[in-house]
């Protein structure tokens, strides 16, 4: 499986836990004696800053813990983790993590992005070495459902999580949270709670008061419940774009045209703009031409269509595979 994700390094190096960095090896090595000792202090993750100014995200042992074993609850059992995600980021330091308490269990479990996803798609060879994996956890952004439902009908027994390095990674599969997790939304914006969630950032209290309201933590994303119970998200408040006094939910608009355009990714952003406040602005992987004014009449509300147009050869990501936005308002402004 080494390779799905382009540029993640085992490679052994000087490791920690404060914050996590090095080698897969290292940090597994670390891992394990600090599950092990008496009184251990947070690990601390340093965020991509995927949605803003990166953070140092403490993770107790407890909470660390319990996100494990609710994990493997939900999934049916320990199970041996194949790490294929950089292992300085969350999910891939649960990976490691979860492997520790994993014991002699004959389960295979394995964690990816969406992209990843997408990728193995493209290869029979992979589809039928990831098909051999009891569970196959997909999260770290929006995974669209005909990529879900080809991969199912290709054999690979997909999980969708929801969550983020303040809940120790994921806290909601395929939209029921795990056991000892609590969601509620309140004004279209989830809040969650549970023995899983973080101690709070590292040196920044006025950050740590703007995330808790009265103990359930602000997610910012937007989201609501579906018909059959399940949770959906339906993107961050803070990619609300503002454009000409509209309200755009870019995530809304990139799913629309994702639906009507062959592509391996859509993404879609705001940059500043003299006359309409900001610009919504579609990146889009184009597999065949395309145009604005064909992009445009996919999209409703009308008001919600983008205004430019960026065609890239795929879509610009950081380090742990996520779409990296600041890279696409750049690309959106030198075009």
């Amino acid at each position: 499986m080494a390779g799905i994700l382009a540029g993640t390094s085992l490679g052994r190096v000087s490791s920690s836990l404060w914050p996590v960095s090095g080698d897969a090896d290292g940090i597994r090595d670390l891992l394990a004696e600090w599950d092990a000792a008496d009184d251990p202090r947070p690990l601390v993750i340093e965020t991509s800053g995927s949605t803003g100014r990166p953070k140092r995200v403490l993770l107790s042992r407890d909470a660390m813990r319990a996100s494990a074993d609710a994990t493997h609850a939900r999934l049916g059992g320990p199970g041996r983790w194949e790490l294929n995600l950089p292992p300085t980021y969350v999910a891939g330091v649960q990976v490691l993590y979860r492997t520790l308490h994993a014991g002699d269990s004959d389960r295979r479990y394995l964690s990816l992005v969406p992209t990843q996803l997408v990728r193995v798609l493209r290869s029979a060879d992979r589809v039928a070495e990831v098909g051999r994996f009891d569970a196959v956890l997909v999260g770290g952004g929006p995974l669209r459902p005909a990529v879900r439902s080809e991969a199912e009908r290709r054999g690979i027994r997909v999980v969708q999580t929801y969550g983020m390095s303040e809940t120790c990674g994921g806290c909601v599969y395929d939209g029921v949270p795990l056991d000892g997790v609590e969601v509620r939304i309140v004004d279209d914006e989830v809040l969650v709670r549970g023995p899983m969630l973080f101690d709070g950032y590292e040196g920044e209290p006025d950050r740590n008061a703007a995330a808790f309201r009265d103990g359930w933590l602000v997610t910012n994303d937007l989201g609501h419940w579906g018909e059959d119970g399940r949770l959906r998200i339906d993107g961050r408040a803070d990619d609300v774009i503002i454009s000409g006094g509209v309200k755009v939910p870019a995530q809304a608009v990139a799913r629309m045209i994702h639906e009507e355009v062959a592509s391996p990714g859509v993404e879609v952003v705001g940059v500043p703009d003299p006359e309409w406040g900001e610009r919504v602005v579609v990146v889009v992987a184009a597999m065949d031409p395309i145009s604005l004014e064909h992009v445009r009449d996919l999209v409703e509300p009308r008001a919600w269509a983008p205004r430019q147009l960026v065609v890239v050869p795929e879509i610009p990501v950081l380090a742990n595979g996520k779409p990296d936005r600041e890279a696409m308002k750049k690309l959106a402004l030198d075009a």
